[in-house]
């Protein structure tokens, strides 16, 4: 509508705070008497636990106490319902460790560097057992039970069949194998929590960072063994997730029990090197795939095996190989998948739900597999595309993979990608480098991709309500860790009611204030807190155009907002009354607060795109260098725009990275190699280029707002277009694959290997 906020590109409202150094993190947060927690961590991937000796710990000046797992008596709980009992983890680890970092004791003290020294004085027996380090391996014949009492190391099992041979009257067939290694989120902000006795209930109150603070406190609820009433959740601002933080982790129960055995404050902040042991890991799948084709490239089906690693104690992640199946066919008008994929418990950090959960995963398999037959048909990888995609008259359907897929339209993406591009430039820059011999490279690679979001929990709270003087306060079920929701939710607030931007207040984050909710994961927050704030601004408006009505003895039709912040009669100007007002006529009356919640339930949405990644690859040093990457994304109707860049630029720099750069290692005895900054390679602005976005709008007809998630797809799109274009800037060496990370090493070596002529030699 003429003069609406929504699709303008508002800044956001909590960078103020937030980059001048306000920002409240759990860390920052004080806490009077409060004692410090440290956690004792095996530095064993698999053994047997003997005794865990804390008597020197305690003898150390300024501990106050130390505690090992029969010390706290907490119960051993699933990390996910659905899976076997088998699985369930004990907070501190009893009788057994199954991976370096899980925590066996835990020291408190009047200091941080008491509780480290503390910590640094428990003795524990270990007693080594075979190491289980990768899926491989869990799966091999006679292979040690990590999870004897289960009776085999598969935590998980899915699949789509096919009906028949998916790959019958195939002219062509391509296949290979594709590694999606194992990442480590890195947020910013390390995990932590500090809990405390709740001066006002008795109860536990717990801050916490993390993307689902009601989950937290439904954890902390049930290992205290107290109501859910009992027991708040504050999560402040967080510093970054990425999906990590969507979980609960033992260390959040052991702080309650602590505190509320000590009748005192307990702080525990994540050290990075922790981060890297404990917190939930991502990707970790092994991809072996057939495409078939006909002669023309119009696709027959697809063949896909996939192993998978749950790490030590199965959650959320090994559940994750379901949606790779569900999103198999992508953009393509694919009729046959035959699709099965077996989880694997091993002897690393637990798996979970890393930016993307399962769907980067699909497209990275698919888009790799397009590329492959490409080369294999000698046609334009864009061309290729263009031939297979599903048509806009199509939608709504239902793909082969199971997934019923809302609106698309596919190829008009990919032709703004090609554009902004000038992709028939850089083709010719490439030949031009090929013919003239030069070392330095270049590769164009492709990506089209479609996800799923707001998948899992269909249903968010949001509330809106007006108050007396004149503000009004938004609560929401989510929680923000970068995404910008008081921005979001405040458009649309003051879009609906035609108020002041400035005078809305976005509240997350408190269990206290919020009944429910279910966080912030799976780019779910705008299309469904979005839309339950919008269904309550409505009804808010609704009640004010009745009130304001008998108030002013009108007709509620004839209610209008007038365009100043207040409602009146049309064509009355004078007759206006403001919020305020209202809010202080509904108090005179006896009538409830000017207030009006509401439960979104809404179907998954598909996001799509093209992106296309130019890379310079030296022969000389193997160095393969992303120099542009261009994202064109359809995420629906755009409530801001540059909230929505700042979510592709984000996903960019994380899908890059997993192309490019990092992997989480372990060695054959389950030891991580990677576990510091100093290892993992996460690059910083200095490895990647300006990134050129643009998008189409094509809304979804399956939430009020027409939006569909933005949070992921980023990631979802730039990873394979990255791969792709560094093989495309060796294909003409007969390279045809390379795995991730695109190390200068692995290149060079595969150059070397190739007759690339390499100038270095080993």
């Amino acid at each position: 509508m003429p003069g609406s906020i929504l699709g303008n590109a508002v800044r956001r409202r909590e960078d103020p705070r937030l980059v001048s150094g306000r920002g409240r993190y759990v860390d920052d947060l004080p806490a009077e008497d409060g004692l410090f927690a440290v956690f004792v961590r095996s530095p064993l991937a698999h053994a047997r636990l003997g005794g865990v000796d804390v008597t020197a710990a305690r003898a150390v000046p300024g501990v106050v106490d130390a505690f090992t797992a029969a010390d706290l008596g907490l119960p051993a709980r699933l990390a996910f319902g659905l899976l076997p009992d088998a699985f369930v983890r004990a907070p501190l680890a009893t009788d057994t460790v199954r991976f370096v970092g899980e925590p066996v004791a835990v020291v408190v003290a009047e200091t941080r560097a008491a509780a480290a020294d503390g910590a640094e004085a428990v003795a524990a027996d270990y007693d080594p057992l075979p190491v289980i380090a990768t899926p491989e391996a869990a799966a091999a014949d006679g292979a040690t039970l990590v999870f004897p009492a289960h009776g085999s190391n598969v935590a998980f099992e899915t699949a789509v069949p096919g009906d028949g041979d998916v790959l019958a009257g195939a002219d062509v067939v391509v296949s290979g194998r594709i590694v999606n290694q194992r990442l480590a989120a890195v947020p910013m902000e390390p995990d932590g929590a500090v809990a405390a006795i709740d001066p006002d209930t008795g109860g536990m109150r717990i801050w916490a960072s993390t993307q689902n603070p009601h989950m937290v406190r439904d954890y902390v609820a049930d290992m205290l063994g107290i109501p859910e009433s009992q027991v708040r959740c504050i999560s402040p601002d967080v510093g970054g997730g990425f999906g990590a933080k969507g979980f609960t982790y033992p260390e959040q129960a052991i702080v309650a029990v602590l505190a509320r055995r000590l009748g005192r404050p307990v702080r525990w902040i994540q050290t990075r090197s922790e981060c890297f042991l404990a917190m939930a890991q991502g990707r970790a799948q092994v991809q072996d795939f057939e495409l078939g084709a006909k002669r023309d490239g119009e696709l027959v089906g697809l063949r896909a095996r996939v192993v998978a690693d749950a790490g030590a104690y199965p959650g959320v992640g090994a559940f994750l190989p379901f949606f790779t199946g569900q999103m198999l066919a992508g953009v393509y008008r694919l009729p046959r998948i035959d699709y099965s994929a077996r989880v694997y418990v091993t002897n690393t950090t637990p798996l979970g739900a890393y930016r993307g959960a399962g769907r980067p995963e699909a497209t990275a398999l698919l888009e790799r597999a397009m590329d492959r037959l490409a080369t294999e048909l000698g046609m334009d990888p864009a061309e290729l595309r263009r031939r297979n995609y599903i048509p806009p008259e199509d939608f709504p359907l239902t793909t082969a993979g199971g997934a019923s897929y809302d609106s698309g339209e596919y190829a008009r993406a990919l032709d703004h990608a090609l554009e902004l591009a000038g992709y028939a430039d850089l083709r010719a820059e490439q030949r031009r480098r090929r013919e003239a011999g030069e070392r330095r490279l270049l590769g164009i690679g492709l990506s089209s991709y479609v996800e799923i979001t707001a998948v899992g929990s269909p249903t968010e709270f949001g509330s809106v309500e007006a108050n007396a003087d004149g503000t009004f306060r938004v609560l929401a079920g989510t929680h923000s860790h970068g995404q910008g929701h008081e921005t979001a939710y405040a458009q649309i607030v003051a879009d609906t009611l035609d108020v002041p931007v400035e005078s809305v207040r976005v509240v997350e984050g408190d269990t206290a204030l919020i009944p429910r909710g279910d966080g912030t994961a799976g780019s779910r927050s705008l299309q469904l807190a979005g839309s339950a704030v919008l269904e309550a601004s409505r009804a808010l408006l609704e009640r004010g155009r009745r009130l304001t009505a008998d108030v002013l003895e009108a007709n509620p039709d004839d209610v209008v907002a007038l365009g100043d912040g207040r409602l009146g009669v049309r064509g009355v100007p004078g007759s206006g009354l403001t919020w305020a007002e209202l809010a202080a006529a509904a108090a005179q009356r006896g009538e409830p607060p000017l207030r009006e919640d509401h439960d979104t339930v809404a179907e998954p949405s598909f996001p799509f795109g093209t992106h296309v990644a130019v890379a310079e690859v030296d022969l000389d040093t193997g160095e393969a260098r992303l120099v542009r990457h261009v994202a064109v994304d359809d995420c629906g109707r755009q409530v801001n725009p540059m909230l929505v860049q700042g979510q592709v630029h984000g996903g960019i720099a994380q899908g890059a990275a997993q192309a490019l750069f990092e992997e989480m290692v372990h060695d054959a005895d389950g030891n991580p190699l990677t576990g510091s900054l100093l290892d993992y390679g996460m690059p910083t602005a200095n490895e990647l280029p300006v990134f050129e976005t643009g998008s189409t709008v094509t809304p979804t007809p399956r939430n009020p707002l027409g939006v569909k998630g933005i949070g992921e797809a980023g990631t979802i799109g730039s990873t394979p277009a990255v791969q792709n274009a560094v093989v495309d800037a060796l294909a003409h060496l007969g390279i045809r694959h390379l795995d991730m990370p695109l190390t200068p090493e692995r290149v060079w070596r595969a150059a070397e290997e190739a007759g690339g002529q390499t100038e270095l030699s080993v």
